[in-house]
């Protein structure tokens, strides 16, 4: 028997790493890449910051990819092992299915436990840094933070559109001074070119802004259509704060970037209203339940790969792909679902992210047990 779990073992953990790393590559860095690699080209930003964004990114989607590449691994090995008779051959020696798996949920127990402590731990604390990261990008090259046709709104006060960006030059913008308490538009100004300079010592971007047109609201009646005055000016300069940008960068925190304990240390805090303290509840209680839940995903497609796998009697890795593709899109289906519900406490989300969990344990434990009959 040691031989066969050595075996089987063995076949799980190679298999399993060459699709974790295929589906960490293909879908989640190729896309990174995509998106940072417009400011290492066009804005020269640091190589090391880049890099060090992606590692930050990562520890979020091994929760995605870990459990999606035992899935893959899974239906590889079996689907293989039953299409060259292999399944077969150790039945008729008298080992019984369960027996033959028993390498299989230990592996996805071990599985589980990694995911739990990257969601629980690890995932945070990278959602974290990565927000400094991109901070240390706007102060070490603030100029990274504007590109072509691309809305910048993580300056506080500001809303700023640029059409056009080479270097410090920009072309065709639109700037939004906002309230600072309303978020509404104070002050549009709209100019053909403007140009960037950075101030170390004050820790500021100064954006220079020529022959340009701007419409002001009345401070104490914004409101009022009439007293909006419109005007142009030459040469102006706007001062924006990079001290302010990191003050609100650490002050909003999301719920992602959030360990347990600090969800609910905010929830006992929270001033608001009764309304938002039940939308609050409700988004803070499904965040928890969520991220114990999802770290079950291995055990889960445990039990419903290895029937599958079997049945399918299929040793093509394209097979195996498309069914680990098929499997993974119905479980995961319910993050965004259960995201978009979580902070309407009458629809109770919370319970939501755990459907997937009894929906595929429960399927699973019936196909196994119709498996093992036969």
């Amino acid at each position: 028997m040691k031989i066969l779990d050595r075996y089987v073992s063995r076949q799980l953990v190679i298999t399993g790493l060459l699709a974790l790393s295929v589906l960490s590559v293909v879908l989640v860095l190729a896309n990174i890449l995509k998106q940072l690699l417009g400011l290492l080209i066009n804005h020269d930003a640091p190589l090391e910051l880049l890099l060090s964004i992606i590692g930050y990114i990562l520890p979020f989607s091994l929760t995605f990819t870990i459990p999606w590449g035992f899935l893959t691994a899974v239906l590889l090995v079996f689907g293989k092992m039953s299409a060259e008779n292999e399944l077969i051959a150790l039945r008729s020696s008298g080992v019984s299915i369960p027996r033959i798996c028993v390498t299989v949920f230990v592996a996805a127990l071990v599985c589980v436990g990694t995911c739990l402590w990257i969601n629980l731990a690890v995932a945070p604390q990278a959602q974290l840094k990565m927000k400094d990261a991109l901070y240390n990008i706007a102060t070490s090259n603030p100029l990274a933070m504007f590109g072509n046709d691309k809305v910048i709104d993580q300056f506080p006060g500001y809303k700023i559109y640029v059409e056009k960006s080479e270097g410090a030059e920009l072309g065709n913008l639109l700037v939004y001074k906002l309230n600072e308490d309303t978020s509404d538009a104070m002050q549009v100004i709209h100019a053909q070119r403007g140009s960037l300079e950075t101030n170390r010592e004050k820790k500021e971007i100064l954006m220079h802004i020529y022959d340009g047109r701007f419409e002001q609201r009345n401070d104490q009646e914004p409101e009022n259509l009439a007293k909006i005055v419109q005007g142009t000016m030459r040469e102006t300069t706007l001062p924006i704060s990079l001290t302010e940008l990191y003050e609100k960068n650490k002050k909003k925190r999301g719920m992602s970037s959030m360990t347990v304990q600090e969800l609910m240390e905010r929830l006992e805090t929270a001033e608001v209203t009764p309304e938002k303290r039940a939308s609050l509840k409700s988004a803070t209680i499904t965040e928890v339940n969520k991220r114990f839940s999802f770290s079950l995903a291995s055990l889960a497609f445990a039990l419903i790969g290895v029937p599958l796998a079997i049945t399918a009697q299929r040793r093509e890795t394209s097979i195996g792909f498309l069914l680990s593709l098929m499997i993974a899109f119905a479980y995961f289906l319910f993050i965004p679902i259960a995201d978009a519900l979580k902070d309407k406490p009458k629809y109770h989300a919370e319970f939501l992210v755990w459907s997937p969990n009894f929906i595929f344990i429960a399927l699973g434990l019936i196909l196994f047990w119709r498996l093992s009959r036969r």
